[in-house]
């Protein structure tokens, strides 16, 4: 029997993942079609994914660019601007997937609405369940929508869990890490690490900010707290383990001993294009992984002396509440300034720490409430990063 075509959101539509996943969605043109795109500063690019795939939406975050728009696609494409922009363009715009790809705490309204409005959330943007996982939590518990993964390490997860009722036979899963590229750098020259060398990921192709807290671990931090929402496990049943191929994606054991594991070449859009055919595996060409070309596996536990940020995220999430959305803000400034030279690469870290202690976490149960978090741990870590720039 024919599918039927199923309309398709991008937010973020010109970064990595969004890129990958038109790549995606150009492989099954009778499958899916674009609804909406969504894109921050890049109209170059925007414009070309316009003409290409025709959306009925648009919207762009640099307001300076809405003129040209208008000047070239007004008559076609209806432009979204303005405060509340994603949001209303998840609301307004006729959708099967919502592809969450934004960076950062932005993402967390697109993605509520999104499940409001019964559609499958394809989830990139891993702090909408770092900030506000109880509050989708309860949102999937009333019937709202659809989550599936798309992070390589959740979507690893969800295939080794396909055909098994519940986790009850689950004892543990583990999120495997590549360590970043000082894995295995003396601590004590960590002070001299430069935005270059931490953008220089071995084995990853990713923006600039996931690919510094791909370096912290702090990305792996996030990822057990979204691992711990979508899989209804406590962190006691969470790991990680360092394993510099990134293979092996993350493994899941069983009570009786088992494990189960998915491997893949690192490519996203392997996963992406999971979410977006689920519970269907969709066909993909390329190159195949080899194990014997690859010849050896190699894993490890993390040093949380050289990842501190790990540990601050794991207590963050084991606190609960609004602490993981203290963490999550106090890193986007972190990092932002770590970028700039304003911070050492260790400071992120520090910054963090300091945001985490100074509020107590409460009840995650709004996006308002959540939001006040974000914005008293992005002033906090704002003013410990002017005071390190004046000491």
């Amino acid at each position: 029997m024919r599918q039927s075509v199923q309309k398709i959101i991008i937010l973020g539509s010109t970064g990595s993942i969004g890129t990958s996943t038109l790549n995606c969605i150009r492989r099954f043109p009778d499958r899916f079609k674009v609804s909406a795109l969504a894109a921050g500063n890049n109209i170059g690019l925007l414009c070309r994914q316009i003409e290409e795939f025709k959306p009925e939406v648009v919207s762009i975050a640099g307001m300076q660019h809405v003129e040209l728009l208008r000047e070239r696609f007004g008559g076609t494409v209806r432009i979204v601007k303005g405060p509340g922009a994603l949001e209303r363009l998840v609301e307004e715009t006729e959708s099967a997937i919502v592809v969450n790809a934004l960076v950062g705490a932005v993402g967390l309204r697109p993605t509520v609405v999104g499940l409001e409005k019964k559609n499958r959330v394809a989830l990139a943007n891993k702090e909408s369940l770092v900030i506000g996982g109880e509050l989708i939590t309860a949102l999937l518990a009333e019937g709202n929508g659809e989550l599936v993964p798309v992070d390589s390490e959740h979507s690893a997860i969800l295939q080794c869990l396909s055909g098994v009722s519940g986790t009850a036979t689950v004892e543990s899963i583990i999120l495997t890490a590549s360590g970043g590229p000082f894995r295995t750098m003396p601590i004590d020259r960590f002070g001299s690490i430069t935005p270059r060398d931490a953008l220089n990921h071995p084995t990853w192709a990713m923006g600039k900010k996931i690919t510094v807290d791909a370096a912290t671990l702090m990305n792996k931090g996030f990822e057990v707290i979204e691992a711990h929402h979508l899989f209804r496990l406590p962190y006691e049943q969470l790991r990680v383990w360092i394993h510099p191929q990134s293979i092996i994606h993350s493994l899941v054991e069983f009570h009786d001993g088992a494990m189960m594991a998915q491997l893949g070449l690192p490519d996203m859009e392997l996963p992406i294009q999971f979410a977006l055919g689920y519970p269907e595996r969709l066909p993909m060409r390329g190159k195949r992984l080899s194990l014997p070309e690859i010849g050896s596996l190699e894993f490890c536990e993390p040093d949380y002396d050289r990842f501190p940020c790990l540990r601050l995220c794991l207590d963050a999430g084991k606190q609960g509440g609004t602490a993981p959305a203290v963490v999550n803000a106090a890193n986007e400034v972190a990092v932002a300034a770590f970028l700039e030279e304003k911070i050492s690469f260790s400071d992120i870290a520090v910054v963090v720490e300091e945001a985490l202690q100074s509020q107590k976490a409460q009840p995650a149960t709004s996006v308002e409430e959540i939001e006040r978090a974000d914005t008293a741990a992005r002033n906090h870590a704002a003013t410990t990063i002017s005071r390190k720039g004046s000491a």
